[in-house]
């Protein structure tokens, strides 16, 4: 199957195994339905055990070809498949919004920023340095960087072109083959970034992406002595059952794990630029986002005025089908997320906390669930302990900076916090005292293809983009030499 730019309208789904697109051929299928629509619009061929036993033999060959690879050729590889993404930025952003549901907006931001990851790594991939260590009576000392082998990634359906992106490009410029298992929710969103890259001129044997059962896919592949490194992005309990499958053959793991991302807001904060970027970060892909600013702390002294503030934005947005352009913010990606927001809104409500907006699933078709901002929040309601995933926003007071430290800190998660402050001081003491692997001082921009991506605690380990992304996939070997 090849990817035709010119083409409308959702494309037929396929793996990519050994330099063959695998298609129906008995095998069973997952229907990908439209979130706005509830419409079946493809079904994604799943693998079997033959299928993943050949994927593994090709990853093995790919990797023996990409290690020896000139650093040219791989940064000339990455660097073509983004301008092939950029010039093809229409078609797989709608079928992005088709197959995921966020805005159409939202999907082509994605489409750009996975392209410019791309070009990141293109220039990574020439900077793999080792050192030279002097000895006496001209013996030497050489410590060397390696790729690590091949890869297997698994990437969520709600970053469905970024999250392959992320787990193919540090790989690839390393030296690695990958096998990759997109979200059987969003396909198609995969197979572009794999087809840009083997237009770009990726060698067949070096990326294979196949779809499945998970837990069967990630046993099947986990116990195979040939993949050396697993990366994850999804839910803390799927990360630590795919750990406890990697340490019986020792395979190096990188973890992107679920959040709860507190957000702090002082007294002294400018509350109008506050309530301006938190709502438009926030109902982002309607909350579907793992870095998505949640649990949000605000002082006594501005607590009233900023959640009328925030509330009167909240409910001017406008939800609908992600292609329509009035739409401001799209449904959920599937029909578990609307049950599950209820049921927590209703513990919510139980615990004493007040519902000022949303709260409920609209009438007609598609997963969509209003926009909701909780206020008085208590601790102990479920929502403020385990991560929402949606479009809610959850409010409560404080009073004192080490207060609300140790809200903030209190839950196992580690992944972003947010903070908004206009006194230096305080936004340094905020930035040390945060248990989180990012953190955003008056802005919710934390991802930049130049600099780190990663959690700490619950919320996982190891590193995705920067420097240190290309470095996860690496080993580090001494050669000594008299």
């Amino acid at each position: 199957m090849k990817f035709d730019s010119r083409s409308h309208g959702y494309p037929r789904l396929a793996m990519f195994v050994d330099g063959e697109w695998v298609e129906g051929g008995g095998r069973r299928t997952h229907q990908v339905v439209n979130p706005a629509t509830c419409d079946t619009i493809g079904e994604m061929p799943l693998a079997n055990a033959a299928d993943l036993d050949r994927a593994l033999e090709a990853s093995r060959r790919g990797f023996h070809i990409w290690r020896n690879s000139a650093a040219d050729e791989r940064s000339r590889v990455l660097a073509g498949a983004a301008r092939l993404m950029r010039e093809r930025v229409e078609q797989i952003a709608g079928n992005v919004t088709l197959e995921q549901g966020k805005l159409l907006v939202e999907a082509k931001n994605e489409v750009l920023a996975s392209a410019a990851l791309f070009d990141f790594y293109a220039g990574e991939a020439k900077r793999i340095y080792g050192r030279v260590l002097s000895r006496p009576s001209g013996a030497r000392s050489l410590v060397v960087k390696e790729p690590i082998g091949p890869v297997a990634a698994f990437t969520p359906w709600n970053f469905p072109v970024d999250s392959p992106a992320r787990k193919l490009g540090a790989p690839i410029a390393a030296g690695c083959s990958v096998i990759l298992k997109p979200a059987e929710e969003a396909p198609a969103s995969a197979i572009a970034v794999i087809q840009a890259l083997l237009d770009a001129g990726l060698p067949k044997e070096v990326a294979q992406l196949v779809c499945g059962v998970p837990d069967e896919v990630s046993r099947h592949l986990l116990a195979s002595p040939i993949i050396r490194k697993a990366s994850f992005t999804g839910s803390t309990a799927v990360g630590k059952h795919l750990m406890r499958l990697c340490a019986d053959t020792m395979k190096r793991t990188t973890m992107e794990l679920g959040g709860h991302a507190p957000v702090i807001i002082f007294d002294d904060a400018d509350v109008d630029k506050a309530v301006n970027i938190l709502v438009a970060t926030k109902y982002r892909n309607a909350g579907q986002v793992c870095v998505s600013p949640t649990r949000f702390y605000v002082q006594d002294g501005i607590y009233d005025r900023f959640v009328s503030a925030f509330s009167s934005r909240v409910e001017k947005i406008n939800i609908g089908d992600g292609l329509d352009e009035t739409s401001m913010m799209g449904p959920t990606a599937n029909p578990r997320r609307p049950v599950a927001l209820e049921g927590l809104i209703a513990d919510a409500v139980s615990h004493g906390a007040r519902v000022r907006v949303g709260g409920e699933r609209p009438d007609g078709k598609g997963f969509f669930f209003r926009p909701t901002v909780l206020s008085e929040v208590t601790a102990h309601a479920r929502i403020m302990n385990e991560e929402p995933f949606g479009p809610i926003a959850l409010t409560a007071r404080f009073s004192t900076f080490d207060e609300v430290v140790e809200q903030a800190n209190r839950l196992p998660f580690g992944l972003a916090a947010f903070a908004f402050t206009e006194n230096g001081r305080r936004a340094n003491l905020i930035a040390d005292a945060i248990e989180a692997g990012m953190v955003g001082i008056n802005t919710t921009v934390i991802r930049y293809a130049d600099s780190p991506f990663q959690g700490v605690k619950e919320s996982g380990h190891g590193s995705e983009d920067g420097p240190e992304g290309v470095d996860a996939c690496l080993v580090t070997k001494s050669i000594h030499q008299i």
